[in-house]
């Protein structure tokens, strides 16, 4: 490596490391970023005067870091983490309520909260884009899915804001480049029958209550996500997944209630075209016939589908992609390694749905060995991607 890029660099990890660290003294849970959003943007003001920073404001507490630096394509990633570190439903889903502990940078790696979803692509892209001089910046609130979670950043910025003919999402994924990326949509599945009281199991329908037969229908769930998978039509990149997610029924203070209802929420990806709404019908039809069959034969079932994002492609020799490769080839040396099968959706499915070419890449993070919650990053890697999302801003016409 000459001794110029040795230095660009290192140039680049400080500002990578600068920039992380201040979004891991600010919590930006999903639709309350605005703090975040703010400080984010006093910071960058100050570091570079010379770009005109703003921060798009959006629902009750929610906000995006925006900036333009003239025409170019827009480079995208956004500001909220999947889980909030101190949230109150967060040791429903990592079973650990204690503090996590703050970012720590050892050697070529990066720990902290948050750093995958999506804080260390976050920072790449900053980076790159106040370093470019070109092109245009958006950090979203609102990125992660969230069932009923209201107005996204990036929709609030569509709203407001012409969209560019091409797009770069920035975010943690596979080893390679994404031009096609998987929808997703929520089911949930209901079992409703009779309440009753703990002390007279009889009073319930069916007796001792729906929940503890939820094994039925958790049997039925696996052998239709069974069925499911295996009709994978494995389109372009992408593939299907699906999993359970949440189980509720009952009210924990008063367990001496025997609940009337059973609530199972499913998040299910798509590669290929799936109608929603025609599957919950589908999956309906197959519970209903196995609880029929069951102590829960009394029992009503129905399931909704709620949309998040159809799946999406773009042309894989659109300009966007073209260039991506040149700059992937040019950087790592060789040619973005075939994929199939992705499953993770991201805002880059609601950008092709508003007409914009839109490629997906960034590192790869893995959970911290001394603790899940946080991520591992290189910042060698993460580095590596600042300078291909400032080669793109810089390349790619508006």
């Amino acid at each position: 490596m000459a001794s110029g890029v040795r230095r660009l660099g290192t140039f680049l990890r400080q500002q990578l490391l600068d920039v992380l660290r201040l979004l891991d003294a600010t919590p930006a849970p999903r639709g309350a970023e605005r703090t975040a959003a703010h400080r984010l943007r006093a910071w960058c003001a100050d570091r570079w005067p010379h770009v005109e920073w703003q921060v798009v404001e959006h629902g009750p507490a929610g906000g995006s870091l925006i900036a333009t630096h003239g025409a170019g394509p827009l480079l995208y990633s956004h500001l909220d983490t999947s889980l909030d570190d101190g949230g109150a439903h967060n040791p429903l889903v990592t079973g650990n309520a204690a503090p996590v502990a703050p970012l720590a940078v050892d050697g070529d790696v990066v720990t902290g909260f948050g750093l995958g979803v999506a804080r260390g692509p976050a920072a790449a892209a900053l980076v790159a884009f106040a370093e470019a001089g070109a092109g245009r910046l958006l950090l979203a609130g609102s990125g992660t899915h969230r069932r009923a979670g209201g107005t996204t950043g990036l929709e609030a910025y569509a709203d407001s804001y012409p969209l560019p003919r091409s797009a770069i999402v920035a975010k943690c994924g596979p080893p390679t480049l994404l031009w096609h990326e998987p929808g997703a949509f929520y089911l949930t599945v209901t079992v409703t029958g009779r309440s009753g009281a703990a002390m007279a199991a009889e009073s319930a329908t069916p007796p001792g209550g729906v929940v503890a037969q939820a094994g039925v229908v958790l049997e039925e769930l696996a052998r239709w996500r069974t069925d499911y998978l295996a009709a994978d039509a494995r389109t372009g990149q992408t593939g299907r997944a699906c999993g359970i997610g949440a189980i509720s029924g009952g009210w924990p203070d008063k367990p001496d209630l025997l609940p009337a209802q059973l609530r199972i929420d499913l998040y299910v990806v798509a590669g290929d075209r799936v109608e929603p709404t025609a599957l919950a019908s589908e999956l309906a039809d197959r519970l209903r016939a196995r609880c029929a069959k069951s102590a829960l034969r009394d029992c009503a079932v129905e399931v909704e589908a709620e949309p998040v994002a159809a799946a999406a492609a773009t042309p894989a020799d659109a300009p966007v992609v073209t260039a991506a490769r040149a700059a992937w080839l040019d950087e790592f040396g060789a040619q973005p390694p075939p994929v199939t099968g992705w499953t993770g959706s991201t805002d880059g499915v609601v950008l092709r749905a508003h007409g914009v070419e839109t490629v997906r890449l960034g590192p790869q993070a893995k959970p911290a060995a001394d603790d899940p919650r946080r991520d591992a990053l290189s910042l060698g890697q993460l580095t590596a991607y600042a300078r291909v999302y400032r080669r793109l801003l810089t390349e790619l016409p508006a």
